[in-house]
């Protein structure tokens, strides 16, 4: 039998083409089945819901993720079951659903592609129901107690003791130097009098009868003639504490001479007699009698009143100048007050610092008493906890992001519109940034459906905008991130060298969170100072407060 080639190839190619025929006829019929594993559940209790779908193995079938069962919230997916059948494969895709809310809800369609086709599962009725306690069974407990928990003081609650003290301090001293009665010692008594009264005090209070017991007659003849000495040095003659007998009694009639001072004769006489006297008991070792002393004591008594009766009313340009010197004390003793004030208020502030830094540490007492700004915004204690666009994302900041100009958003998909809200203080090394970005009306929706976005892409883009700004040694890591309330999104973080409006680069730190659905993307980025310690915790504060609206992740 003869076997014509060219039969051979007509034959070859009618089987190819009916094999791929066959092919795109088991895609072009695919299928999807859905199935829970009951109509009613208790609230809180897990609805296993299975879809179903049989392709050819050569098939790209992507089943649906993220919150899409809403109002039913995803607790947990499971893995794809393969079961081969022939060329085809059957793929079943579980997910564990539940809600907390009882009432009657509907599980909408599910979105599976399929190489090319998108096909969509049925929507399922299911029923929540309230669970019933039947208190003649189940045990009731009374009401757990309170727990006390830790309050967060301020700086003021925390170290009120030490504001206390220095204000106590600062008070005594304010009331010690100026508003206290000050009680005057003896000698500071006697100090303030006037030279006459200090000179006639200081006689009434030297007993010749216990020098001449105690055989000390020579230092009673140096009080004595001291006390006159001093007298004569403040009101007569300037050098008589220096000068000796012949030297003051010479000045004496020199005075009374010019008339400058009213002395009588007499009275120059029986001060030379006396200071002569002093003079051989203190050289000569002299020693006269009781009497002859205490007669001496009675003489300069009566001379410095003789003195005092010649001694010129004083005019009034010694009046101003007496005035004046007395204005310059009391100015001096004002500034010594002040000093004094000063360095116990100095003293009090190291004491207060010094407590405070064992406390708290030396770093946050410095940054305390400078008022750090970023220590400041960080303590401020309204901070705003907002929603920023629509779908909105929901964080906590230590002050309200500015709205910006709406812009085309960063995304890789140009047809996004985006709402841009941001922090920026040129005194705090900490920059906020919160963009939500919704799909326009004007794109095709079904192609819009089809295209996932690509949040590691839109990461780059926003890491470029970080070096448009001057960012260098960028190094980026990239991790999944679940909100407080089981929102996942990415987070890309690292750290960079960045100019943070001081002139010079350093050491930063960044976070980029982003969370999508095929028509809504939604970011965060937080870009602050490595070594600034309170915008890294203001970082991590808002890092921690952030939560997706369940209802916009559709």
């Amino acid at each position: 039998m003869t076997i014509n080639t060219k039969d051979i190839k007509f034959w070859n190619k009618k089987i190819l083409f009916l094999g791929m025929l066959l092919v795109y006829s088991f895609i072009g019929n695919a299928q999807v089945k859905t199935s829970i594993d009951s109509t009613s559940i208790k609230i809180g209790e897990e609805l296993l819901y299975a879809i179903e779908t049989e392709v050819d193995s050569a098939a790209v079938v992507v089943f649906p993720e993220g919150q899409t069962f809403q109002p039913m919230e995803v607790i947990e997916s499971y893995p794809v079951d393969t079961v081969l059948n022939d060329v085809r494969l059957k793929l079943i895709k579980k997910y564990g659903i539940t809600q907390f809310d009882s009432g009657a809800y509907t599980i909408p369609r599910q979105k599976v592609l399929v190489g090319d086709q998108t096909l969509y599962s049925d929507s399922v009725q299911i029923t929540v129901r309230s669970v019933l306690v039947d208190t003649t069974k189940q045990k009731l407990y009374d009401i757990k107690p309170l727990i006390a928990v830790e309050k967060q003081l301020s700086v003021w609650e925390k170290f009120w003791w030490g504001f206390v003290l220095l204000f106590l301090v600062i008070t005594s001293g304010l009331y010690w130097f100026f508003f206290r009665k000050k009680v005057l010692t003896e000698e500071e008594k006697i100090a303030a009098l006037p030279p006459y009264k200090q000179a006639k005090l200081a006689l009434s209070k030297l007993d010749e009868q216990v020098y001449f017991e105690n055989q000390k007659i020579k230092e009673y003849y140096s009080d004595l003639t001291f006390i006159l000495r001093k007298y004569l040095n403040e009101k007569v003659y300037d050098q008589s504490l220096e000068s000796t007998t012949d030297e003051l009694v010479t000045r004496l009639n020199l005075l009374k001479d010019s008339k400058d001072v009213l002395i009588k004769k007499i009275t120059i006489e029986n001060i030379q007699e006396i200071l002569k006297r002093a003079d051989l008991v203190k050289f000569a070792k002299s020693k006269p009698d009781l009497e002859i002393a205490r007669m001496d004591k009675q003489i300069i008594d009566k001379e410095i009143d003789h003195v005092k009766e010649g001694l010129p009313e004083p005019t009034e340009e010694e009046l101003l100048k007496d005035l004046e010197y007395q204005k310059e004390i009391e100015r001096k003793q004002r500034r010594r007050k002040i000093k004094i004030i000063g360095l116990c208020f100095v003293g009090a502030l190291i004491t207060f610092f010094v407590g405070f830094g064992i406390h708290s540490g030396f770093t946050t007492a410095k940054d305390t008493l400078l008022r750090h700004p970023s220590k400041l915004l960080l303590e401020n204690k309204n901070w705003v906890r907002s929603e920023y666009g629509a779908p909105g994302i929901i964080v906590q900041t230590p002050e309200v992001l500015e709205r910006q100009m709406p812009v085309k958003t960063d995304s890789l998909n140009p047809n996004f519109n985006t709402k841009f809200f941001s922090f920026k203080n040129s005194k705090i090394p900490l920059e906020i940034t919160v963009k939500s970005s919704v799909l326009s009306s004007d794109d095709n929706p079904d192609k819009s459906s089809s295209e996932a976005i690509d949040l590691v892409g839109v990461a780059n883009k926003e890491l470029s905008l970080l070096e448009k700004k001057g960012a260098v040694n960028l190094i980026p890591r990239t991790e999944q991130f679940i909100t407080p309330n089981g929102q996942e999104g990415l987070k890309t973080y690292g750290t960079t060298s960045l100019n943070f409006d001081t002139g010079e680069f350093a050491e930063g730190n960044f976070i980029i969170l982003g969370f999508s659905t095929p028509k809504v993307l939604q970011q965060l980025v937080l870009v602050w100072k490595s070594n600034d310690i309170y915008a890294t915790e203001m970082a991590n504060r808002i890092l921690n407060s952030v939560e997706l609206i369940k209802d916009n992740q559709e």
